[in-house]
């Protein structure tokens, strides 16, 4: 009851807020479709070869947010700079293969591996079927230093089979699709994810022999096994599993992992407005300006642009930016500090946010909020013809106070339809963690992570300025700004507490 009175409490004064405040206005009516559009044309060219992480457009398009935060005042908070180095590593799939008896597969045909290390030349190791890989499977069988292959279903965690496999000290991890037709799709994704290079933080090692995972087809885990997918499908779901697995004996196979690892240099882009009487305490409003470059083969467009993703996001920053600093000079500037920061590395795994929260330009005690902004230019199949609306994401989960001033301050101000399908941490698409909002969440600071939906020209060479829709657009980068203004000047600190969801 106590929550449910606080939430009504502060939805009411911030309301009440807004409704008599003209200066929030003021600055919130800087954020324009036409300097939206401008800086997004630029941004989003094919000049910058679809800002790759590491490659020549993702440094140019460095400098341009660079430019603009230099432009409107704020200041460099990296030693004087504006850029923070983020060193990465790239590993290159070099000779991977598994052999079972005269059979060789290659990797990217019928298998694929997943990981970033090398072995010590060619392995040879025995294999067990461990059928669905579940605690009870793992039970009845031995697997340690041997090779474990596990049958995927549509529903399962891949992760929580490969963390249970690890457990039992299984020397290698096959996974195999229940269906055919999901395994391919799955060696796609991860071809184009890894094919031009896994990046990481970390140097990886360069040999680990427990390291990495293998993806493998039906057909391959029958040939290791020496049997047919059939048989196997039939002892996974086999009602005495205990006694058909233990039918499935175990045969040897070899394999190998080659990966050639180099250094990638890169950058966040961070810009600092300094408060008034809580200059301490900081807002960090966040978007990622990276994307996923060029295709490597084909016909026709092959610059992902990446407009919408996060090309959307990223100029939000800016406009963000240009009206807090335009506040400033008016004498009008935030209580709180802002930091307006640029990621790098969100496609390869949200590593310029990851390395920021590991490495903080101002300590992580002092970060009131995180707003995090990844696409928010278009709309989504399910919202065709919708009022304006927006994915909110995360708002509920630490903190129940900001969840009651988004929505407030909201309701009073831009009245977009807050969507919160995805706000479900257990959604199969997961976006809670899928964004870089969440190496903040992970460190126990509220956020607030604004997204559009998944629409037909995510990742694709089609996702081109000329389909954003600016006026949506403004009012969604209006929202986020009205937000921040709100947080930022309260008197009170954004509070984590156990009622968040």
């Amino acid at each position: 009851m106590k929550i449910k009175l606080l939430i009504v409490l502060v939805w009411a004064s911030c309301l009440q807020l807004y409704a008599q405040d003209p200066v929030a206005q003021k600055y919130g009516n800087l954020i324009t479709a036409d300097e939206l559009r401008e800086n997004l044309t630029i941004l989003a060219s094919d000049a910058l070869e679809g800002r790759e992480t590491g490659k020549r457009g993702q440094k140019m398009a460095a400098a341009f947010v660079k430019a603009h935060f230099e432009e409107h005042g704020l200041t460099g908070p990296v030693n004087g700079g504006y850029y923070q180095p983020v060193e990465l590593f790239t590993s290159m799939p070099g000779d991977i293969y598994i052999k079972a008896g005269e059979t060789k597969f290659p990797n990217f045909e019928n298998i694929v591996f997943y990981g970033a290390s090398s072995t010590d030349g060619e392995i040879s190791v025995p294999v067990v079927f461990a059928g669905k890989g579940s605690k009870e499977d793992f039970d009845q069988l031995d697997v340690s230093g041997k090779g474990v292959i596990i049958m995927v279903t549509s529903d399962a965690n891949f992760q929580n089979l490969v963390t249970l496999a690890r457990e039992k000290e299984a020397k290698m991890i096959f996974l195999f699709n229940e269906k055919e037709e999901d395994f391919r799709e799955l060696l796609g994704q991860i071809k184009s994810y890894m094919g031009n290079g896994m990046l990481t933080l970390e140097r990886p090692k360069e040999t680990a022999d427990k390291a990495g995972v293998f993806f493998v087809a039906p057909a391959v885990a029958a040939t290791m096994m020496k049997t047919t997918p059939e048989k196997m499908l039939a002892a996974a779901n086999a009602e005495a599993r205990k006694k058909a697995l233990k039918k499935m004996k175990a045969a040897t196979i070899q394999y190998k992992t080659t990966m050639d690892i180099t250094t990638l240099k890169s950058d966040n882009v961070l810009g600092y407005l300094e408060g008034t009487d809580k200059k301490a305490e900081l807002v960090v409003i966040t978007a990622h300006y990276d994307h996923i470059g060029k295709l490597k083969e084909g016909e026709g467009d092959l610059i992902n642009n990446g407009a919408d993703d996060d090309g959307s996001g990223t100029v939000t920053v800016l406009q963000l930016a240009k009206a807090f600093a335009q506040a400033k000079k008016e004498g009008k500037g935030p209580r709180r500090s802002i930091l307006f920061m640029t990621v790098t590395g969100e496609e390869k795994g949200l590593l310029g946010s990851d390395y920021y929260t590991r490495n903080p330009v101002f300590p992580l005690a002092s970060t009131v909020v995180n707003l995090n902004i990844d696409m928010v230019g278009r709309r989504d199949p399910q919202h065709k013809d919708s009022e304006p609306y927006v994915y909110v994401i995360g708002s509920d989960k630490l903190s129940s106070e900001l969840h009651a001033l988004s929505e407030s301050v909201n309701k009073a101000t831009t009245n977009l339809i807050f969507d919160y399908t995805y706000n479900d941490q257990d959604h199969p698409d997961r976006l809670y963690y899928r964004s870089d909002h969440w190496n903040f969440a992970k460190n126990n600071i509220p956020i607030i992570f604004y997204f559009d939906g998944i629409h037909e020209d995510y990742h694709q060479p089609s996702d081109e300025v000329e389909k954003i829709e600016f006026d949506l657009l403004t009012k969604r980068a209006q929202c986020v700004f009205y937000t921040a203004w709100e947080i930022a000047n309260r008197e009170q600190r954004i509070k984590t507490d156990q009622g968040a969801k």
